[in-house]
């Protein structure tokens, strides 16, 4: 179980390093915007981990509320953009 557990932190400290990455070389504020909320849902998947390996739920409302502000997020920053970065990317 803790080779399991190792491989699974290391894959998801891998995978939030490279989105740190792209959060600071992003071209685009859609790029950043994308990266920041796939951190978010990289970081439930941590706190899920770490819930399910001290086999406790007290961890359950955290993770409830950061999916529902990652997907407001989302949703706000997608109908406000319009495709502004599109636009910009076709004139370059």
């Amino acid at each position: 179980m803790t080779v399991v557990l190792a491989i699974c932190v290391g894959m998801l400290a891998l995978a939030a390093l490279l989105l740190v990455i792209r959060i600071a070389l992003g071209p685009t504020m859609l790029d950043r915007v994308v990266a920041l909320d796939v951190l978010v849902a990289v970081i439930i998947c941590g706190l899920a981990l770490e819930a399910a390996a001290n086999r406790h739920t007290t961890t359950l409302p955290v993770l409830v509320v950061l999916s529902l502000v990652g997907f407001v997020g989302s949703v706000s920053v997608a109908r406000f953009t319009r495709g502004v970065d599109d636009v910009e990317a076709e004139h370059s």
